[in-house]
């Protein structure tokens, strides 16, 4: 997984909702420096708290199987 690319991929959607992190994490119920740190690709965020983020946001996550 790209972090980085992931965390750009949140912040540029949420950005775009014109949603502030404190209220991306409210919203989400993930806490907000775990927001702060997936939107700096920083962490190890689980798939749980990935899944949450991806709801408020209207995003998809997706999983490809590597051959």
């Amino acid at each position: 997984m790209n972090k980085e690319l992931l965390g750009k991929n949140i912040k540029y959607r949420r950005k775009v909702l014109k949603v502030r992190q404190e209220d991306l994490a409210e919203i989400s119920g993930v806490a907000l420096r775990t927001v702060v740190s997936i939107e700096r690709g920083e962490g190890n965020p689980s798939l749980e708290t990935l899944l949450k983020i991806a709801e408020v946001l209207g995003m998809e996550l997706q999983l490809n199987v590597k051959l």
